[in-house]
């Protein structure tokens, strides 16, 4: 708590970021290396005391953290942004700890990008695959969780069963991500961070009291569930006070990762779900194979990354009949989290969704909750009193309609004023003597595309806007800065 309340009080007083995530999303040049160090101290404390959080957390944000120093010492020479080199060593450290290169590639290309682009994935699938490497060699040869042993067969009750995983994955994931939510908003209440800790730990001591099992981040549970070693009934009370100790955890500020979490959550409703199929008569071949298919599909609710936590399942098993399977239960989990408009476990994931929908507004929302009123006159008019309303408007163009409000065309001041002064035309001849009736103008139900569009072919501030192209009726103006203001939510 003590190491956590320093870190916290530098980053609030130098109003830094120091989560390798919103570092690599902000376009950030390096990750803090004093906060990153406090927290990495805090989260072993939490860690050691049982908290019910992962290790990936720490190990990952000290891997952003060296790639971070690596680039601004060691590679300033290759072109190479610095983000770059944080997002390489974030996928190396997560690589490094659930021996799942590929999948660590996609998670931060996915999280922290917001994109599964080519150039970005090449270097973050390097660097992972690195990393597993080093592994290799050091001795960590096996799959995390081995399963290659056993198959899931293609049949309609277990597509069934894998479809209702996924359905109750989703609200899983939903009800952790809330719990989490709620846990914070009362710890918050808490204002000495050693305290709060504390008393974090102190409530999931008193949940182990229960079981023992909910310490921890739960891998070797894992590995037990796998060997079959739990009865229903400890299952379903394991998958209740695993909930309720994470979000403690987490809700009380311990630092650390959901990963192995809500890895531990999906196998046990998987293994739940199956079992009580099996119960109700439905053929079960192997009620622990959809273990596996819980955890990709609870891990894909909450993180709310389905493109990694399918591929990591495939990868932590090493068992490519899973993968199907895992699939669907991932794409279903996701998209029930997604229709509950359910707040994310990586607060850059709501960015990249609020940019998302901005962006499909944006080429997809209609010109006319855009339009302003313009300056406009009749033919018969004086270019005197289009001189007085473009001083009053302050508008460079006056636009031109006739009797029943069709746009004939526009008159430039700077015209007006020029042929006044070489005496052209007097300040009491018609405007339609300097009506430009070329004049570009947009339509009121084209999209907001075609109206950007429309304003990168012309150097004007404002366009005039007709109802359609039969009746050429003038509604008003669109004008540049309103879609540079719409645009910005997304660029």
């Amino acid at each position: 708590g003590f190491f956590l309340r320093y870190a916290t009080a530098i980053e609030q007083k130098a109003t830094i970021r120091t989560d390798y995530l919103e570092v690599i999303n902000a376009r950030l040049d390096a990750v803090p290396t004093k906060t990153s160090l406090f927290r990495a101290l805090s989260s072993i404390a939490s860690i050691s005391s049982g908290a019910s959080i992962g290790k990936e957390g720490p190990m990952v944000q000290l891997s952003a953290l060296a790639g971070s120093l690596m680039g601004r010492f060691c590679f300033k020479n290759l072109p190479l942004k610095n983000m770059d080199v944080v997002a390489m060593a974030a996928a190396a450290g997560l690589s490094s700890v659930y021996h799942a290169p590929l999948a660590s590639a996609i998670f931060v290309a996915e999280i922290a990008f917001g994109i599964s682009a080519l150039q970005r994935l090449i270097p973050l699938i390097i660097s992972a695959g690195m990393a597993v490497l080093t592994m290799y060699t050091l001795g960590y040869r096996s799959a995390l969780y081995p399963f290659a042993h056993a198959q899931f067969a293609l049949t309609p009750e277990n597509m069934l069963l894998t479809v209702l995983i996924g359905l109750l994955a989703g609200l899983a994931g939903w009800a952790l991500i809330w719990l989490i939510a709620q846990s914070r908003k009362r710890f918050s209440r808490v204002k000495s961070l050693p305290l709060r800790l504390g008393l974090g730990g102190a409530m999931v001591g008193v949940l182990a009291i229960g079981s023992t099992k909910v310490l921890g981040n739960g891998y070797e549970v894992i590995v037990e569930i796998m060997a079959g070693g739990f009865m229903l009934k400890g299952l379903i009370a394991l998958l209740l006070l695993k909930m309720l100790a994470t979000a403690i955890s987490v809700g009380s500020n311990a630092v650390g990762g959901l990963f192995t979490p809500s890895l531990l959550t999906g196998a046990l409703l998987g293994v739940v779900v199956a079992t009580l199929a099996s119960l109700a008569g439905l053929p079960v071949d192997n009620a622990v194979i959809f273990a596996a298919v819980g955890m990709g599909a609870v891990l894909a609710s909450v993180s709310q990354a389905p493109l990694m936590a399918m591929l990591m399942v495939l990868e932590m098993t090493l068992n490519s009949s899973l993968l199907f399977p895992t699939m669907i239960a991932c794409a279903l989990a996701f998209m029930v989290v997604y229709r509950l408009q359910s707040s994310s476990t990586y607060p850059v994931i709501q960015n990249h969704f609020s940019r998302s929908d901005a962006k499909f507004d944006f080429d997809n929302g209609i010109i006319s909750q855009f339009i302003v009123s313009g300056a406009a006159l009749q033919p018969q008019d004086p270019v005197g009193k289009a001189l007085a309303v473009s001083s009053l408007k302050r508008e460079r163009f006056v636009y031109v309609i006739n009797e029943t409000g069709q746009f004939m065309g526009a008159v430039s001041i700077h015209d007006i004023s020029r042929k006044v002064l070489d005496k052209e035309i007097t300040l009491h001849s018609p405007i339609s003597c300097v009506t430009d009736d070329t004049f570009p103008y947009v339509f009121e139900n084209q999209t907001i595309r075609e109206g950007w569009e429309a304003f990168a072919r012309v150097t004007l501030e404002r366009l005039p806007v007709l109802n359609n192209a039969v009746e050429r009726r003038f509604l008003g103006a669109l004008t540049k800065t309103s879609l540079i203001q719409k645009a910005k939510d997304f660029l």
